[in-house]
């Protein structure tokens, strides 16, 4: 079973990525949502990342 869920986990970032390289060369507007909703789990993964490292640094 979670081999399947991991299997759907990836599936659905592998379709995120073609949606952003595809966007970047036009393609329909339901493909342009999808990758500006990649690019922003990105950014918010990327800035949670970046603080989460800060705070464990600002322990030692």
């Amino acid at each position: 079973m979670a081999v399947l869920v991991l299997l759907v986990v990836l599936a659905l970032v592998l379709g995120g990525c073609v949606c952003v390289v595809w966007a970047e060369f036009g393609g329909p507007p339901w493909v342009r949502a999808v990758a500006a909703v990649m690019r922003s789990v990105g950014t918010v993964l990327h800035h949670a990342q970046k603080s989460r490292r800060r705070s464990s640094n600002g322990d030692d």
